[in-house]
């Protein structure tokens, strides 16, 4: 069972223009009751290893662990939702608390659920 904030590998092909591709590691954003409920479809973001200096506000770092084996970078400008049969069966590491509160601040600024003045204080 999924949760979020959890890695997992998933088939990102076929992609279209800047898309990213490939099987690569995603990080689960759907929020756990609708992964529970069974939905159809789970919000991800792609990892990547690849730093843009440009993107480093949308991207979130996460250091090598568990079945995670290199250093990467969450592409949060690249979130989509992706078909469960997209998915391996194998989680790969778990974001921590930290990743998950710099992730979830950066969503809100990307979506502009908040300012970025609302989070100073």
């Amino acid at each position: 069972m999924m949760h979020r904030g959890e890695i997992w590998l998933a088939r990102l092909n076929p992609n279209v223009g800047s898309e990213i591709g490939k099987v690569r590691p995603v990080v689960i954003l759907l929020a756990q009751r609708y992964l529970d409920a069974g939905s159809p479809v789970v919000m991800a973001a792609p990892l990547t290893t690849q730093y843009w200096p440009g993107m480093a506000a949308l991207r979130i770092a996460v250091s090598p662990r568990d079945r995670l084996l290199k250093e990467s970078f969450v592409a949060l400008e690249q979130t989509r939702a992706l078909d469960r049969l997209r998915f391996s069966d194998t989680k790969l590491a778990t974001l921590t608390a930290d990743e998950m509160q710099a992730l979830d601040r950066q969503l809100m600024l990307m979506f502009g659920v908040v300012l970025p003045s609302d989070l100073m204080g």
